[in-house]
């Protein structure tokens, strides 16, 4: 994730958790936040759980008051999951964030189908009416659907990645706000809508349990050698959501105006 930030053209501070916690102000210095992947805590109560808690307990407003000035944020896999829990994700419907209390938990990612744990790479989509800015205009030429089926896949490493919702009224509601980012293709993990992964209302906060940091070079697909050159033109669409937020931040503090979708402004990088 360092370097997917990094090769998009941001500065990355890797702060540990106790840190931040310690001195949440440091958070108001950033403009854009990644929560990585990997088994926080050794996912021993439950995936993401522990390092949820802290976040809820000690960083909450922090990160309330960064998601309300606009900071782009990223949670990948056990980021994903730890941002649903901590109720950045799907962040709430009007757009106001309230430092009061984090929301009730709405969404989780829970057991894969089977129960057994995915090591693949999974082809994804990115629907028409998302509002997502990570994953906006992946590719830099016209490719066909079936050179976009070749190049748009993820690698999946989750044993908890089914995509839940609390009921239909919350799965109804993403769809009618445009806050699914990206689907997959066959549902491996059994995630309901085949959902990979949502953004918050603004479109600026981003979780999904594929990883685009490990689809950083073209080297890192699966059968690169039988991509062809024009499908092998440009970034990867791994590092093209990395680019897409940095780029917003960088056009907005050149331009002094935050985004059209935020309540207020603001957006360190």
């Amino acid at each position: 994730m360092i370097r997917g930030f990094e090769l998009a053209g941001a500065c990355v501070d890797h702060v540990h958790l106790d840190g931040l916690i310690a001195d949440p102000a440091e958070i108001a210095g950033f403009d854009l936040i990644g929560f990585p992947g990997g088994f926080s805590f050794g996912d021993d109560v439950a995936s993401g759980r522990v390092f949820a808690a802290k976040c809820r307990e000690g960083l909450y407003p922090a990160l309330c008051d960064a998601a309300a000035r606009g900071v782009p944020m990223i949670g990948v896999c056990n980021g994903f999951q730890i941002m649903a829990q901590i109720g950045l994700l799907p962040g709430p419907a009007d757009g106001v964030w309230s430092v009061e209390a984090p929301p009730e938990q709405s969404i989780a990612l829970t057991e894969n189908a089977g129960a057994s744990f995915i090591d693949d790479w999974e082809e994804v989509s990115v629907p028409d009416d998302s509002r997502c800015i990570w994953t906006r205009n992946l590719f830099e030429t016209a490719l066909s659907n079936e050179a976009r089926s070749r190049v748009m896949r993820l690698p999946l490493a989750s044993g908890e990645g089914r995509f839940v919702a609390k009921d239909e009224a919350v799965l109804a509601a993403l769809r009618e706000r445009g806050q699914i980012a990206i689907r997959y293709g066959e549902n491996l993990n059994g995630s309901e809508g085949s959902i990979a992964g949502v953004c918050d209302p603004t479109g600026r906060i981003f979780g999904l349990m594929p990883h685009p940091d490990r689809y950083l070079d073209w080297t890192l697909h699966p059968f690169w050698t039988a991509l062809s050159p024009e499908e092998r033109t440009g970034e990867t669409p791994g590092l093209r959501m990395f680019r897409n937020a940095v780029d917003l931040v960088v056009q907005e503090k050149q331009s002094g105006s935050p985004g059209e979708t935020m309540q207020r402004g603001g957006a360190h990088g």
